[in-house]
């Protein structure tokens, strides 16, 4: 990745997972998702503590790095791990999914501080982060990462085929996937979710998602001329 006078998000003392765990809890209600939350939790962590060069004071900067939510169960870790950076006060979230709160079970952009997409439909978010990618690069803007979150369920979406076909031979090397493997979808392939990627033209790595220094690690390997995909493979039984 290269480096930029953008910083990543750094506006809040470093907390350790039992903190984040602490806001989840505080979001409550009968659709909260929690084991879809659970399984982002530590992949979303790693990417806004470590690699992301965006914080609340950049959130509208042109040369920002971007994340887009597609996985659209679960937002409770995108909340947590927003209100852990500071783009949001930790008030907020108890009122999660409540009517008059602006945390609603899929985030809306014009509501939440910080976040990129109204999500929630799957199979929108990995088109969407090609064509972010596409707009920055028509606009010159060479150095931001565009990163985007997808369930692997999402896979069994033909959008997201349509944009993984494109984005390799188009050569998008800013455009990065994480994709989150808890064996729900219905499709597989030979070789795992990575050989799908691979097979397009991108470089891609399966980690184990809840282990921090790998997710690290294949979050800022380089892949020049390439875009890549991390597939954080999650135990069902751990969610």
């Amino acid at each position: 990745m290269t480096k930029t006078a953008t910083t990543r998000a750094a506006t809040s003392p470093d907390l350790d997972a039992s903190d984040l765990h602490r806001l989840m809890a505080l979001m409550t209600g009968d659709e909260k998702h929690g084991p879809a939350a659970t399984s982002t939790l530590d992949a979303l962590w790693v990417l806004y503590d470590r690699v992301l060069r965006v914080s609340p004071a950049t959130a509208d900067a042109p040369g920002r790095d971007r994340f887009l939510l597609s996985k659209g169960h679960g937002p409770m870790a995108y909340y947590a791990v927003l209100a852990a950076k500071g783009f949001f006060p930790a008030a907020w979230l108890p009122g999660f999914g409540s009517y008059a709160s602006p945390l609603g079970h899929h985030p809306d952009r014009t509501l939440v501080p910080g976040v990129e997409i109204g999500s929630g439909s799957l199979g929108h978010g990995l088109p969407l982060a090609v064509g972010t990618a596409l707009g920055l690069r028509a606009r010159g803007l060479t150095d931001p990462n565009v990163w985007v979150l997808i369930g692997d369920a999402e896979l069994d979406e033909g959008s997201n085929h349509e944009a993984i076909a494109y984005a390799g031979p188009a050569g998008l090397e800013r455009l990065h996937t994480l994709v989150i493997d808890n064996s729900s979808a219905t499709h597989g392939w030979p070789g795992g979710i990575a050989s799908r990627f691979e097979a397009a033209g991108w470089s891609a790595q399966t980690v184990d998602g809840r282990d921090h220094e790998a997710l690290h690690s294949a979050y800022m390997a380089p892949h020049p001329g390439r875009p890549r995909v991390v597939v954080a493979r999650v135990e069902p039984k751990n969610d």
